[in-house]
């Protein structure tokens, strides 16, 4: 069964940093490019960031860039998403899926169910 699981979400005040986590099973990183993605109540889907296969190329959207980091383990099958400097329009659900790659990163068969972001003071 191929399966992401998220974990790391919490409530962080203004200014604080979290650190989340998607373990695979079922199929390895080189397998497929990992993208993030967020969605708050009422809104659009989000996407986030983004890396490739190999681990060699990332990308992030101009809304997290030069705050949000993401990152792989390739032993533990992992992707991270380092955020920090959360603001409150960083709240939302956050999920993982597994894309074929990062130009086409909105076509997955194979996601999440999320980890729960709140920024709030």
């Amino acid at each position: 069964q191929l399966q992401l699981v998220e974990s790391g979400g919490d409530l962080v005040q203004p200014g604080g940093s979290l650190r989340l986590s998607c373990v695979a099973s079922g199929f390895t990183l080189d397998d497929y490019s990992r993208a993030w993605f967020r969605q708050a109540p009422g809104k659009e889907r989000e996407w986030v960031s983004c890396i490739s296969r190999g681990g060699g190329a990332t990308i992030v959207a101009d809304s997290v860039k030069g705050r949000f980091i993401i990152s792989r383990d390739s032993a533990k099958n992992t992707v991270y998403l380092e955020m920090f400097s959360l603001k409150p329009e960083d709240t939302g659900n956050y999920y993982c899926a597994a894309p074929r790659d990062c130009i086409r990163r909105t076509e997955y068969n194979i996601r999440g169910q999320g980890t729960q972001v709140t920024v709030s003071s």
